[in-house]
């Protein structure tokens, strides 16, 4: 084997390793360790429901209303909801809820901050022992508060997520891609969960000890750095199946694809905040899974287009690299039926789910580059289904 063919198949499985054979290792190593989580149904500490919204009158109140009619004792729950400066109504929604149930408290934050300043804000003021954190358009099933709080009868367990369903009526593009890539990371979190803790989380579906909550900086994505905050101080990070939440999805590629660019920007910032943890001598299981699932995802562009772009040179070398050469052009082409073939075509799952691996790569290259500039994002427009 030549050096050319060496560095090509050395930067195509580093490339695909965090998608493929890490998630393989992951299950592999979990069924041999399986670290059981002791829940119990019969824990029931008090919960305060945090939500912070801007501009979330379209949502708000079937939001809150959803956690109040909680599977849950109504003298244990209750909800905080952040108005972040909100201009649309929000506010005097969640005031006419309060009035009706004195469960319901509305803070707002002004000037606006963003969700990491205004989650700081409302845990100077829950009462609960477990916080449960909601987006401002999630809607939880009947027990799915119940069963994030169950974990937490085990006091190794600091946070809990559970899994997000995507809801996507129409088919769209983006929505289909986006709900098959949901499926393969609760699959992957339930795996990583039998290690130990898993690494990333849903910040729509998940809680926390109030006793292990630091503040974060405006800057920092609490989806991602408060788990590891939580790692850090000798906590699980655990996966539940079982608490369920559905939102809409995004149904346009513009809309998915800059949520993307923002989620990956503050995760690279995470790690970086964070990177202790890569240290293999704190937790070398966790280390390593850390180093997979996000650092070498996040960078998989730079090996795979290094690879692509290598094959071509390597044409000459033999029949192997041809057939790569042709899934490439096959490969572009899915993408381009996906966003400009016809009604059929465009619909297929293959061609669907080619675009959606090709935004999420892009979305993480753009990311890197503005990380790379010292750029960081605090505020955002709220998601639009």
């Amino acid at each position: 084997m030549s050096l050319l063919e060496w560095v090509f198949w050395s930067l195509l499985f580093l490339g695909l390793y965090p998608y493929v054979i890490y998630p393989l290792l992951v299950i592999a190593l979990g069924k041999l360790i399986e670290r059981r989580v002791a829940a119990s149904d019969d824990y029931l500490p008090r919960v305060t429901v945090i939500t912070a919204a801007y501009n979330e009158a379209r949502h708000i109140a079937a939001t809150v209303r959803n956690k109040l009619e909680q599977d849950y004792p109504a003298h244990l729950i209750d909800v905080i909801v952040v108005s972040d400066e909100s201009t649309d109504g929000t506010d005097e929604i969640v005031t006419r809820i309060a009035e009706a149930d004195s469960r319901v408290r509305l803070l707002r934050q002004v000037p606006r901050q963003g969700k990491t300043a205004g989650l700081n804000l409302a845990m100077a003021q829950a009462r609960g022992e477990i916080i449960v954190f909601s987006d401002a358009n999630s809607i939880y099933r009947a027990d799915t508060v119940r069963r994030l709080v169950r974990n937490f009868a085990d006091e190794r367990v600091g946070y809990v997520t559970g899994r997000m369903l995507y809801v996507n009526p129409d088919g769209s593009l983006v929505g289909d891609g986006c709900s098959a890539f949901m499926r393969y990371e609760n699959a992957l979190r339930g795996a990583e969960t039998r290690l130990g803790s898993l690494v990333g989380v849903d910040g729509g579906v998940d809680a926390v000890r109030r006793a292990l909550y630091k503040p974060m900086r405006a800057d920092q994505l609490p989806d991602f750095v408060l788990p590891l905050s939580v790692v850090e101080q000798g906590y699980r990070a655990v996966f539940e199946p079982e608490a369920i939440l559905t939102e809409d999805t995004l149904t346009s590629e513009s809309s998915e694809y800059r949520m993307r660019v923002r989620v990956a920007l503050r995760a690279l910032w995470a790690l970086w905040d964070k990177r202790g943890l890569l240290n293999p001598f704190f937790n070398a299981v966790f280390a390593w899974q850390l180093w997979s699932h996000k650092v070498l995802r996040y960078l998989s562009f730079l090996p795979l287009s290094a690879a692509l772009v290598l094959n071509w040179f390597l044409l000459g070398v033999g029949p192997l690299y041809v057939v790569g050469a042709v899934a490439q052009v096959v490969y572009l082409l899915m993408v381009v039926l996906a966003l400009r073939g016809p009604g059929s075509l465009a619909s297929h799952a293959l061609n669907r789910y080619s675009f959606y691996f090709a935004l999420l790569n892009w979305a993480s290259a753009v990311a890197f580059v503005r990380f790379l500039r010292g750029q960081k994002q605090v505020l955002w427009q709220p998601r639009v289904g």
